[in-house]
């Protein structure tokens, strides 16, 4: 479960890049009911996507110069510089190099070994988001990689995360969770590629999902406004409901609602 107790390699901010960001707000803003607060001038167009005052996420324009329409997750670092150097010994690569933002905090932009781009918040004055795992608010993270075994080695020695392999029928999902912590700490998934045709065509990527109180509605409402439903809804068993969308540009999120039973 994802909380705002963060601890060090736990997601602790999600942002959007987007071409329009007036669409994006109003996009959002009809689909989970966020409200959109800039940042100032100073910062450059960036903002919060924000429930009751409480921050769920950021939004930033991006060109198409600068990248594809994308969400992206940040995990947080005690030392952001170390983190960006262990990635790189793991095989990986700085896509932007350690950055201080303001006295908010330090961040970069990375990439595993496979291609797969996450961030890292170093926190300062910003902590981290502020709502959650309930409505509305970030509520899992999942990777979609070609090679598991791989990206749980990567992960391991750049975070330390733990691992636990939960069998299904048809198959096996891995469960990440940071260190020191147990399965209850779970916080994500890692995937292969080639168990979802609709990520397999993305290539290696992570994806956020937001947690909603109807996911069958939230698909209809989706099309309503413009966007797409990549994957319709489904449940799964001893997990909840679940639904891959995407934003009229392109950018795209998951959508789950959790089973009552779970814990």
């Amino acid at each position: 479960m994802i909380t705002t107790d963060f601890v060090n390699g736990a997601p602790n901010w999600l942002d959007l890049g987007t071409p329009d960001m007036d669409g994006a707000i109003s996009f959002y803003g009809g689909l989970f009911g966020w409200q959109f607060q800039s940042a100032g001038p100073e910062a450059g167009g960036y903002g919060m996507f924000q429930i009751d005052g409480k921050t769920v996420a950021g939004a930033m324009t991006v060109t198409a110069e600068q990248g594809e329409p994308a969400w992206s997750v940040y995990f947080q670092s005690a030392d952001a510089d170390a983190t960006a150097k262990a990635v790189e010994q793991g095989g990986g690569t700085v896509q932007l190099q350690p950055m201080d933002v303001f006295d908010l905090g330090r961040m970069a932009i990375l990439a595993d070994p496979a291609g797969a781009s996450f961030g890292i918040w170093q926190p300062g004055r910003n902590k981290g988001l502020d709502h959650v795992t309930e409505d509305g608010g970030l509520n899992w993270v999942e990777l979609y990689v070609p090679d598991v075994s791989a990206a749980k080695e990567f992960y391991g020695s750049v975070f330390g995360w733990g691992a636990f392999d939960v069998e299904f029928p048809g198959g096996t999902y891995t469960s990440v969770n940071p260190a020191g912590t147990d399965e209850n700490g779970m916080f994500g998934g890692v995937v292969p590629l080639t168990m979802d045709p609709v990520e397999e065509s993305a290539g290696a990527h992570w994806v956020p999902y937001i947690h909603v109180p109807d996911v069958d509605a939230v698909a209809d409402r989706t099309q309503e406004l413009g966007g797409t439903v990549r994957s319709a809804p489904v449940s799964i068993p001893g997990v909840g409901r679940i639904a891959k969308l995407a934003d009229p540009y392109g950018a795209g999120f998951a959508v789950i609602k959790g089973d009552p039973d779970q814990q």
